[in-house]
């Protein structure tokens, strides 16, 4: 049986991920983009948002980020608009949280980002079961 002279086995290879330590640079919307939060995920690189100029858009995840960011459910993005095609858009950039209190914090994004807890608020109040027969 030969002795084990190396340090580690598949962890050590692939290595740590360094990479929340890194502050990256804000990215801000330009002319033919737009913040949007994922409303539903599609499949096949493909997403429904839903962009805070209060439109609905189907939108295609860039090759380049296609598996090296996860983008999920109620996150928020930059997409980049199509010229010939309203209803369509590309996504450039994922925002983590920290990025999305910098946005909210320089006035770039409504301060109630956030759809779910608008639709949580109106349900709330279209409550019609009584409980107190019971």
């Amino acid at each position: 049986m030969p002795k084990n002279k190396g340090k580690g086995g598949k962890s050590r290879r692939r290595g740590k991920n360094n990479n929340e330590a890194n502050k990256r640079e804000l990215l801000l919307k330009e002319t033919g983009q737009e913040y949007a939060q994922v409303v539903k995920m599609l499949g096949n690189g493909r997403l429904e948002a839903f962009c805070f100029d209060g439109k609905l858009r189907k939108a295609h995840i860039r090759g380049k980020m296609q598996k090296k960011i996860w983008i999920n459910k109620d996150d928020i993005i930059l997409i980049s608009l199509r010229n010939f095609q309203d209803d369509k858009a590309d996504v450039i950039h994922k925002y983590t949280p920290d990025e999305v209190q910098e946005l909210k914090r320089k006035n770039q994004l409504p301060s109630k980002a956030s759809i779910a807890d608008a639709e949580e608020e109106e349900d709330e109040d279209e409550c019609v079961f009584e409980f107190d027969a019971l």
